[in-house]
């Protein structure tokens, strides 16, 4: 990337120095931010299809365990509730 491009944000900003408040219009700073937005998008990686399977399969695994989870705590503490105001269980009407 050559150094017209670079923008003075991320100039100053690597340099551990605060970035001086550009005397910029406000169009000028919304184009700046749709050209630094663009540039960011340059730099996403689409995932391979390999990649796309595991990271769906890690989401539905962490989701059911979840499901789990929450099931056995809405159990554990409906079962509590019954036993502390003395019902006798949703079965029973």
């Amino acid at each position: 990337m050559s150094e017209d491009q670079v923008t003075e944000t991320a100039a100053s900003s690597s340099k551990g120095r605060p970035a001086k408040k550009a005397d910029r219009g406000f169009f000028a700073r919304i184009a700046l931010f749709v050209r630094q937005v663009i540039g960011e998008l340059k730099k996403v990686v689409a995932p391979t299809r390999k990649e796309l399977i595991n990271y769906t399969l890690v989401v539905l695994v962490f989701v059911v365990i979840m499901m789990v989870i929450v099931s056995l705590l809405d159990l554990a503490f409906g079962t509590g509730a019954s036993w502390v105001f003395g019902g006798t269980g949703a079965g029973d009407r």
